[in-house]
C-alpha cells in the first residue's frame, strides 16, 4: 500500500537534482486558499525557527515515466501555495541580478530549478539549447494551471512564453501570487530594519532559505485507492497529542512531587472552561497571549543582564511547550494562580460568561470581525482596569477603536498580520504608565498611525470586497443594517439555524455563477454573452452588487424581477429583496439591475462606510 514515508524539507521536494513532476488530477477541487491561509503559512514559517513543520502530502506513484510523474492526492492547496510563494521570491530576486555576485546569481539559478525542470534538447542543427517546464502542474479548473504557467512564463522561470488569461487578475492563483509580493516586500524590510548591514539580496535570500528549509513529510502510494483509503484512514483516526496537553502533563507531573495533582488537574480544567471548554484553537490563543501581554511581568523573577526575556522573546506555536516548562518547574502553584485569574478576564473577551458590561456588545462585533490579535490587549487592560483608572465606558471606546481599526486592517491588509502581536505588546509597553482618559487616547492614535491611510481602505472598500473577504464584507453589511433597525423593526443578522449556519446570508444581485442566465445577459449586455463575462468579472464582487437575505438558496440565479419577490412556499412571507430590510431599499425601487445601477449603490454604501470606519 504505502510505498515510501519520508521527511524532507522543501528543497528536497522540489529538489534541483531531481527531474520528478507533481501534477494535481484535473478532478481535484480548485484553488480555494485565500489571505487567512496565505498568512498563516507565510507567518508560521518566518516566525519560527528554521525547519518548521507544514504538514503532509500523499502522492500516487504508479511507476510510469520511471516514477517522475507523481499526482498530488492530498496537499494540493499547500503544493500550490508554496510554489507560488517561491515564484514570487524569484520575481523580486530577479530584479537585482545586475547588482549579484556569482554566488547569488547560483542561488537565483537553484530557486529557478526548485520551480522549473531544466532539461538540455539538441536542435536539428546539432546545436543544444536548455528549457525549462513547469515542475507543478495544477488543476484546470477555474483556470488555476493556465493562471499559474502564465506567472512562471512572465517571470522567465519556464521557457514557453504564454500570454496573460482573461481575467487573470480576478482570480485566486493572482490575487495568492500579488499578496506574496507584499509579504515578502515586508518581511524583506522588516530583516533590514533589525540588521541595517544587510542587503537586499541578503535579505530576500534570508527568506529563501527559511521555506527552503521548512519540513513536510510525504508519503508515496502505489494506486489512487491506496491514497483515499491512507487520506481516510490519517483523517479520521487518532488525535495526536497538543502543545496543551504537553503542558498539562509537565504541570501534573511537576505537581504529583507536591501531592497536588488532583488539585492542579482541577484548576487546569477550570481555566480550560474559561476561555472555551470545546475549541483548542482558543486556549491555545489565550496561553499564547498570556505570556504576551504579561510578558515583562513573568520573567521578572529570571532577569538577568545580558538576557531580558529568559523564558522566551514571544510565545509562539513552537516556543509555547519550552516557555511554560521553565514556569513550570520554576513555580507551578503561582503559574496557576496567575492563569486563574487572567482565564476570568479572558471569558469575559471571548463572550464566555452570563456576566453583562456596558461594553459586551462591542466585544461581540470585535469577535465578528476576526479581532482577536487584540485580546492579549484587552487582558491586560482589564486585568489592571482598576490600578490604570479605566471605567468601563473606557473599555468600550477602547474595544469600538478596535474594531474601526480591524474593519480597515482586514480589508487592506494594513498593517500585516504577523505584526499584529508586537503592535500590542508595544502598545502595552507605552500605556503601562498612563492613566484614564490619556490610555484611551494613545491607544487611539497609535491604531490610527499604524492603519491604512483612507485613501487605500476607500479603494478596497470600491473592488471586489467580497471576493477579497467575505467575512469583512458581512460584517460591514450587517452593521451598515444594524444602524437602521429599530426594537420593532429587528432581526438578528447574527443567528444561526440548527447547522450552524448563518440564517442571513450575503446574497449577489447579479448573479455570481459562470453560467450568466439568458435574461441577465440580456439586462446587463444587451445580449452579448462576452460582455456580461467581463461585467461580471469586475462588478460582481463589488458592495454595490450585495447585499443580505434570508433563504439565499431560493434565490440562486432567478431574473431580477423574481429576486425582488420571491415570497415563501406558503406565500407568507418575502424571501426576497422586499424582506424589510434597509439594504434592499434602494434595490427594489429599481425596475432592472445595470452597472450604473451597481456603481451608484456602490458610492453610496461607500460613502456610508467611510463615514462609519473613519478616525
Amino acid at each position: 500500500m504505502i510505498k515510501t514515508v519520508s521527511q524532507t524539507t522543501i528543497a528536497d521536494v522540489f529538489s534541483i537534482t531531481s527531474d520528478r513532476i507533481y501534477k494535481i488530477p484535473k478532478y481535484q477541487r480548485e484553488y480555494t486558499w485565500g489571505i487567512k491561509e496565505w498568512d498563516a503559512l507565510f507567518n508560521d514559517v518566518t516566525e519560527n525557527d528554521f525547519g518548521y513543520f507544514l504538514g503532509s502530502y500523499i502522492c500516487v506513484n504508479s511507476g510510469s515515466l520511471n516514477g517522475t510523474v507523481l499526482e498530488v492526492i492530498d496537499g494540493q492547496q499547500r503544493f500550490s501555495t508554496i510554489t507560488l510563494l517561491l515564484a514570487a521570491l524569484y520575481s523580486e530576486l530577479a530584479k537585482h541580478k545586475p547588482e549579484m555576485d556569482e554566488d547569488d546569481l547560483s542561488e537565483l539559478s537553484n530557486l529557478r530549478n526548485e520551480l522549473a525542470n531544466k532539461k538540455q534538447k539538441f536542435t536539428a542543427a546539432g546545436g543544444k539549447v536548455t528549457e525549462y517546464s513547469q515542475r507543478l502542474l495544477l488543476q484546470k479548473q477555474n483556470s488555476n494551471d493556465e493562471d499559474y504557467t502564465y506567472i512562471l512564463s512572465d517571470n522567465g522561470i519556464i521557457t514557453d512564453k504564454h500570454v496573460k488569461p482573461l481575467n487573470f487578475g480576478n482570480r485566486r492563483i493572482a490575487k495568492a501570487y500579488r499578496h506574496f509580493l507584499k509579504l515578502i516586500a515586508d518581511e524583506a524590510q522588516e530583516i533590514k530594519t533589525d540588521n541595517p548591514h544587510i542587503t537586499d539580496i541578503g535579505a530576500l535570500f534570508k527568506i529563501v532559505r527559511k521555506f527552503e528549509a521548512a519540513v513536510l513529510v510525504g508519503i508515496e502510494v502505489d494506486t489512487n485507492k491506496d491514497a483515499y483509503m491512507l487520506f481516510e484512514s490519517l483523517n479520521h483516526r487518532g488525535v495526536p497529542l497538543s502543545a496543551l496537553d504537553l503542558i498539562k502533563n509537565s504541570l501534573i507531573a511537576q505537581a504529583e512531587n507536591s501531592a497536588d495533582a488532583d488539585n492542579a488537574y482541577e484548576q487546569w480544567k477550570q481555566i480550560l472552561k474559561a476561555v472555551g471548554q470545546d475549541d483548542y484553537s482558543v486556549q491555545e490563543r489565550f496561553f499564547r497571549q498570556f505570556y504576551n501581554a504579561f510578558r515583562d511581568e513573568l520573567n521578572a523573577p529570571y532577569k538577568s543582564a545580558d538576557k531580558k526575556y529568559y523564558l522566551g522573546y514571544l510565545a509562539t506555536r513552537t516556543t509555547l511547550i519550552d516557555i511554560y516548562e521553565k514556569m513550570i518547574k520554576n513555580d507551578y502553584h503561582t503559574l496557576l494562580e496567575n492563569l486563574s485569574e487572567k482565564a476570568n478576564k479572558y471569558s469575559i473577551i471571548v463572550n464566555n460568561t452570563d456576566d453583562k458590561y456596558v461594553y459586551t456588545s462591542s466585544l461581540e462585533n470585535l469577535a465578528r470581525i476576526s479581532g482577536a490579535p487584540s485580546y492579549l490587549l484587552l487582558m491586560y487592560l482589564l486585568t489592571n482596569q482598576g490600578n490604570l483608572c479605566l471605567s468601563d465606558e473606557n473599555i468600550r471606546e477602547i474595544v469600538d477603536a478596535l474594531i474601526v481599526f480591524f474593519v480597515r486592517r482586514n480589508l487592506t491588509d494594513i498593517p500585516n498580520t504577523r505584526k499584529l502581536t508586537q503592535l500590542f505588546i508595544d502598545m502595552i509597553g507605552k500605556i503601562k504608565s498612563e492613566s484614564g482618559n490619556k490610555i484611551v487616547a494613545n491607544i487611539k492614535d497609535m491604531l490610527k498611525s499604524v492603519s491604512a491611510a483612507d485613501k487605500t481602505f476607500e479603494e478596497k472598500l470600491r473592488g471586489p470586497i467580497y471576493d477579497e473577504n467575505p467575512e469583512a464584507t458581512r460584517f460591514v453589511l450587517c452593521n451598515i443594517e444594524a444602524q437602521h433597525q429599530t426594537k420593532e423593526i429587528y432581526s438578528d443578522l447574527w443567528s444561526r439555524d440548527t447547522s450552524n449556519k448563518y440564517v442571513w446570508t450575503i446574497e449577489h444581485i447579479l448573479p455570481e455563477g459562470e453560467n450568466i442566465p439568458k435574461e441577465w445577459v440580456d439586462m446587463i449586455a444587451n445580449g452579448d454573452k462576452a460582455k456580461a463575462i467581463q461585467i461580471r468579472a469586475d462588478y460582481v464582487h463589488t458592495i454595490g452588487n450585495l447585499t443580505l437575505t434570508g433563504y439565499n438558496q431560493n434565490l440562486s440565479n432567478m431574473s431580477f424581477e423574481h429576486k425582488k419577490d420571491r415570497k415563501s412556499k406558503d406565500k407568507t412571507k418575502d424571501v426576497g429583496y422586499r424582506n424589510g430590510l434597509f439594504l434592499n431599499q434602494d434595490v427594489v425601487t429599481e425596475t432592472k439591475w445595470t452597472v450604473d445601477k451597481i456603481t451608484a449603490r456602490t458610492d453610496r454604501l461607500v460613502k456610508t462606510l467611510l463615514e462609519m470606519y473613519e478616525w
